[in-house]
């Protein structure tokens, strides 16, 4: 009895440590970025028209920086609650992906699947890159807490930083929060280019950039979801016939 006591307690112990390894990674340059970008998040939100719960919730509850951005811009265009939801629910199909992919990272036989659901609302480009770069020298078995740690304090320190910037939004110029605000994407870009464990995902990444700007001509709207379409397609099939090439020569 006393022994699966101390299993036990070791075992909680563990968890603890590489859940605080999950909130210091979070420490870092991206980190950083994420936060400057939630810093211009809160000006917009502030200039939209939002009270501060409405925007501190909306960070904790929608968390994707994006699909935040798409609420503000449905609020403001007087659409209705289904085609607001509908909108961010569209906007966050793109994270579908790494969902797939990050969770059997973090699966083991004892792992519930009420975990991997609630860690599934952390998902989004900076948490997924920053776990997935470190995934590799975390146990599996401590993955889901060291994720849980990553996630969480994402999460509730631009919780705070939302709050803090939405008090003070009337003394920073808008120039600034602008500028905080892009930061994202061009983090995003560095991010996933540096993270992609196979050379079909810099060759998708070319392509959506090459082909993007026709399609945003030719089907305004849809260019993104166009660019993406093809660029990944291309470069999936392109993956598998140069992976054919490599296992017959």
């Amino acid at each position: 009895m006393s022994e699966n006591t101390e299993v036990e307690s070791d075992s909680q112990e563990k968890h603890v440590t590489w859940y605080l390894r999950g909130v210091r990674r979070c420490f870092s340059i991206p980190g950083l970025v994420l936060v400057s970008a939630f810093i211009g998040f809160a000006g917009l939100a502030r200039e939209a028209g939002l009270s501060l719960p409405q925007t501190v919730f909306m960070t904790g509850a929608v968390w994707a920086l994006p699909a935040q951005v798409v609420l503000i811009g449905a609020v403001l265009a007087g659409n209705s609650l289904f085609a607001a939801a509908f909108a961010v629910a569209l906007s966050s199909v793109r994270l579908a992906p790494m969902v797939v992919a990050i969770t059997p990272e973090m699966r083991t036989e004892k792992t519930r699947p009420w975990v991997l659901y609630c860690l599934s609302h952390f998902v989004a480009v900076t948490s997924w890159v920053l776990a997935m770069e470190s995934f590799k020298n975390v146990p599996r078995a401590m993955r889901t807490a060291y994720y849980t740690g990553i996630g969480s304090t994402l999460v509730l320190v631009n919780m705070g930083v939302v709050a803090t910037v939405f008090l003070l939004a009337e003394r920073l110029p808008p120039q600034l929060t602008a500028a905080l605000f892009f930061l994202t994407p061009l983090y995003f870009l560095t991010s996933l280019w540096g993270s992609a464990r196979e050379r079909a995902g810099h060759v998708a990444m070319v392509l959506g950039f090459a082909v993007g700007p026709v399609f945003h001509i030719l089907l305004p709207g849809f260019d993104l979801l166009a660019a993406g379409v093809i660029g990944g397609s291309v470069a999936y099939f392109w993956h598998r016939a140069r992976v054919r090439r490599e296992t017959v020569g």
